[in-house]
């Protein structure tokens, strides 16, 4: 028989798992007394993400779930007003600049009614390559793999991958021409 997983378990995996779990809450009220320090300029990043690499920079403010499910490389740069929805792993790679108000969504949601009653969630990693550059305001959407080098458009909603070197822009974001 296997033993019976956490919910803080499920979530890391992925799969579905009931976020008002108590030892998710903790973790989410640790999270917040952090950021609420963060964005006072009381904390450093090093104190929650699970990666900062060097001269990793974050404008505050700033909104996460958890933080330690953020990986960041060297040299990257979140702008004003960010939010990370960590409940899965968030990988950013070196030297990719993301403007305000990016919204970097991991959590999700079962298409089920029966599922959504129960207050399930579940999560799906991204992974942004490097050298990026996300434009202000840009969404994307859980599960999304951004290729090095490529450009999203200030606005945009990311619904799927996008290829590494390629422009896209819009919603849903669409492949640009060079």
């Amino acid at each position: 028989m296997m033993p019976q997983r956490t919910e803080k378990q499920k979530m890391l995996a992925g799969d579905l798992y009931v976020a008002s779990d108590p030892e998710l809450q903790h973790d989410m009220a640790q999270c917040a007394e952090w950021l609420a320090r963060y964005n006072r300029r009381d904390a450093s990043l090093h104190e929650r993400l699970g990666a900062v690499g060097q001269h990793a920079t974050i404008r505050a403010p700033f909104h996460c779930d958890y933080g330690y499910n953020i990986f960041l490389g060297n040299n990257v740069f979140l702008n004003f007003g960010c939010i990370v929805l960590d409940v899965v792993p968030v990988r950013i790679g070196d030297g990719t600049q993301i403007g305000p108000g990016v919204q970097i969504l991991a959590a999700d949601h079962p298409r089920d009614p029966e599922l959504r009653r129960k207050m399930l969630e579940s999560g799906r990693p991204i992974t942004i390559g490097k050298n990026v550059w996300i434009g202000g305001g840009a969404i994307i959407l859980p599960g999304i793999t951004v290729g090095d080098d490529a450009i999203i458009g200030a606005g945009s909603v990311v619904t799927h991958d996008v290829a590494p070197g390629t422009k896209v822009a819009g919603n849903p974001a669409r492949l640009l021409r060079s």
